[in-house]
């Protein structure tokens, strides 16, 4: 009980001034707007940025913390899209807009700030292994499958469709923040002190905005739609994804501590708004998509909860 106040709470209690700020009108709209552009363009980059460039690779980047988080995220994705072919029967771009519900949890604004609370600074490097490819591998799938699906009947060449992703990719700052890192990092690159100085300020800012404005966001996502879907979606990202990784971590590859505790924690969160965003940027599945985050981020105070209890 006691990590649920000193750990979960805190970080939920950002989420939701932000919800009660945008809901009770004490900022506008384009106020929330601002905040999230400053932070998921400009300040989380920089943490990213920050993180992977001083993450020590031999001891954090492994491939079986790796491959627990990952295939727990496909099987999570899996379930939601083939729930939704076949049990819902939904349009194929709804499907692929569904499974990356299920697919993409919320590992920064809210994976971060929770193992960090819970375990303290030092025990990020997993979570920043995860995000080093998070992003890339992620929206490069997600937006693969898209493309796919509708350029079905309109000929365009492989090479066109693979030009379209890329370009999709490469122009996410949060991508460009994550290359930055890895480029100084392999590269051993050393930045001068005010450089690193300016880094840490910015930083500093990154997650109080973003959960700011998080909340402030969900505000617009009125809980509708097809309820049987979201819970589908919501169990493929708050059961199916954390219990797979999990199981794979502990009993599969014997992960030490921080590593299990990382992939864990980052597993078991909420799909971040990127999944509405996914959504609303093809025009598919938009009402189901923002109702599972809404409602699925609201969930997770407890379910986060339960898994800071079963973990060492």
């Amino acid at each position: 009980m006691q990590a649920l106040f000193d750990v979960v709470l805190p970080v939920f209690l950002i989420v939701g001034y932000g919800y009660l700020a945008a809901w009770r009108k004490w900022v506008s709209e384009t106020t929330i707007d601002g905040v999230m552009t400053f932070a998921q363009n400009f300040a989380v980059p920089l943490l990213l940025f920050s993180g992977i460039s001083q993450i020590d690779l031999g001891q954090n980047f492994h491939a079986p913390l790796l491959l627990s988080f990952y295939v727990g995220a496909f099987s999570g994705g899996a379930f939601a899209f083939f729930g939704a072919r076949y049990l819902f029967k939904r349009s194929l771009t709804d499907c692929i807009a569904i499974g990356f519900v299920g697919l993409f949890s919320n590992s920064l604004l809210l994976g971060i700030p929770i193992t960090e609370r819970a375990y303290g600074t030092e025990a990020l490097g997993g979570n920043f292994a995860i995000l080093s490819i998070h992003a890339p591998i992620i929206y490069s799938v997600g937006i693969a499958l898209m493309e796919y699906a509708k350029a079905q009947g309109l000929g365009l060449s492989p090479a066109k469709l693979m030009r379209q992703i890329a370009r999709s990719v490469l122009r996410n700052p949060l991508v460009l923040g994550i290359a930055a890192g890895w480029i100084v990092n392999i590269g051993q690159i050393e930045l001068p002190q005010f450089a690193w100085d300016a880094v840490n300020m910015m930083k500093g800012a990154a997650i109080p905005a973003a959960l700011f404005g998080l909340g402030g966001v969900l505000v617009r996502y009125k809980p509708e739609g097809d309820m049987r879907m979201i819970l589908w979606a919501i169990t493929a990202s708050l059961m199916v994804h954390p219990l797979v990784t999990y199981v794979l971590a502990h009993f599969v590859f014997h992960l030490e501590t921080g590593a299990l505790r990382s992939a864990t924690i980052t597993a078991a969160m909420a799909p971040g708004v990127n999944a509405y965003l996914f959504a609303n940027m093809y025009g598919s599945a938009k009402r189901v998509a923002a109702t599972s985050v809404l409602l699925a981020t609201a969930l997770t105070v407890v379910t986060s909860w339960v898994w800071l209890a079963i973990l060492p």
